[in-house]
């Protein structure tokens, strides 16, 4: 049994959106996390801050649990 590889070009015009879509939110997330743990001070963030940044770059997952677990409020 074999399974085709769907391409681009195979894709509907609304699956294609949902894709880029999808793709910007997730660089979004990551650009402001990253972006806040270079300027939030160290003992502002929960953990180290290089743990963080690792995670930031699993999915949707590594930015949302450092916006929601990751730091202190103030």
């Amino acid at each position: 049994m074999t399974r085709s590889k769907l391409r681009w070009k195979d894709l509907s015009p609304a699956a294609r959106g949902r894709i880029v879509l999808f793709g910007l939110l997730q660089v979004s997330l990551q650009v402001a996390a990253l972006r806040d743990l270079a300027k939030r001070p160290a003992d502002q963030v929960r953990g180290p801050k290089v743990a963080w940044v690792a995670a930031s770059f699993i999915n949707f997952a590594g930015p949302v649990a450092y916006f929601a677990k990751g730091r202190r409020r103030a």
